[in-house]
């Protein structure tokens, strides 16, 4: 039988991720019945979210994420042999995934699809700006803050997978972008090569000035893949009105949940200002994907919209590549190359 391999989380973590919260385990792949594919991974895609869902997971589990592979041997006739998949089976070399939902190899939350219509774009990209960091920029930026053109559009964690397709998506639409990163190369990345109006470096600035400065008539909406005290500095120079969409609170993740950090209280802004306020996972618009994808791909194809990719090679390298994203060293993408 064929063996494989596959990384195991075998504590929650506390803090960072450590290197010996995972195991690597080795085992053999079952030999494939009516329905089943057998993929073999090429890309494996790193997020914050991986992080974020650990204290939910009872330990041992297997690390989930998105990953594209190809199909080796295959007894399904969607998926023949040579066609590439979408999945979210994570960090694994080799996988078995089916359509039957009663089979062990299906997943309820996220279930296996063909890799879309990139019309000669790198495979890679499925997991990143036309996979779900860009389905999650596109629907939740325009579902929920709902940008018309000439508003201002703020946007933390700007540099990141998902934040530097908001603001371009913000952009072609018309509106004014403003985006915080966290280092000076991004910063301008941002403004030279995406086109922000304006970048701001939230390690070396004074948030709330450069802010009022930036958008001295006030910020309409705002797509918040941080947390924090920053949010709460944004959200005070919201204008009436002003449309937030929730996406992530990176800067909380790895901090003790008995001790998390505190920011100021939003409810004056809030009530105030009548302001919208909504938390999303995209996977509530699991079957509009392909909108975001078709969309995403001809603006790149345009030149509409720039992507970029922070690529690890190897397997043995994935828990690195994991780390490295967590601590914003990756600008774009973080992805792994098997």
């Amino acid at each position: 039988m064929a063996k494989a391999r596959k990384y195991v989380v075998k504590n929650h973590f506390k803090g960072v991720p450590k290197r010996y919260d995972f195991d690597v385990i080795e085992y053999e792949l079952a030999p494939l019945r009516e329905g089943e594919i057998l993929v073999k991974t090429e890309w494996i895609s790193v997020d914050p979210y991986i992080r974020a869902y650990n204290a939910a997971r009872s330990v041992p589990y297997d690390q989930f994420s998105f990953q594209v592979g190809q199909v080796q041997e295959s007894r399904d006739r969607e998926f023949p042999v040579g066609s590439r998949v979408v999945s979210h089976l994570g960090w694994r070399d080799y996988t078995i995934l089916s359509k039957d939902k009663t089979s062990k190899y299906y997943d309820p939350r996220h279930p296996h699809y063909k890799l879309p219509d990139l019309k000669g774009l790198s495979p890679s990209l499925a997991v990143g700006a036309v996979g779900m960091p860009g389905a999650t920029a596109y629907l939740g930026l325009l579902e929920i803050c709902q940008p018309k053109k000439g508003e201002t559009v703020v946007v933390t964690g700007a540099a990141g997978a998902v934040g530097s397709i908001v603001g371009q998506i913000a952009k072609i639409k018309g509106c004014r972008v403003i985006g915080f990163a966290g280092s000076d190369d991004k910063v301008e990345w941002l403004e030279k090569d995406l086109g922000f109006d304006k970048a701001i470096n939230y390690k070396t600035s004074d948030v709330a000035a450069a802010l009022k400065e930036a958008a001295p008539k006030g910020v309409d909406c705002y797509f918040d893949n941080v947390g924090g005290e920053i949010s709460s500095v944004i959200i005070s120079q919201m204008n009436m009105f002003g449309r937030v969409a929730l996406c992530g609170s990176i800067s909380s993740y790895n901090e003790d949940a008995s001790k998390m950090p505190k920011a100021s209280i939003l409810q004056p802004s809030i009530v105030f200002k009548q302001l919208k306020l909504e938390g999303f996972i995209v996977s509530r618009w699991f079957d509009r994907w392909h909108e975001a994808f078709a969309e995403i791909v001809q603006w790149i194809h345009e030149g509409k919209l720039v992507v970029r990719e922070h690529v690890t090679e190897g397997f043995d390298n994935i828990y690195d590549a994991f780390i490295g994203m967590l601590a914003g060293e990756n600008t774009g993408k973080a992805v792994v190359k098997v």
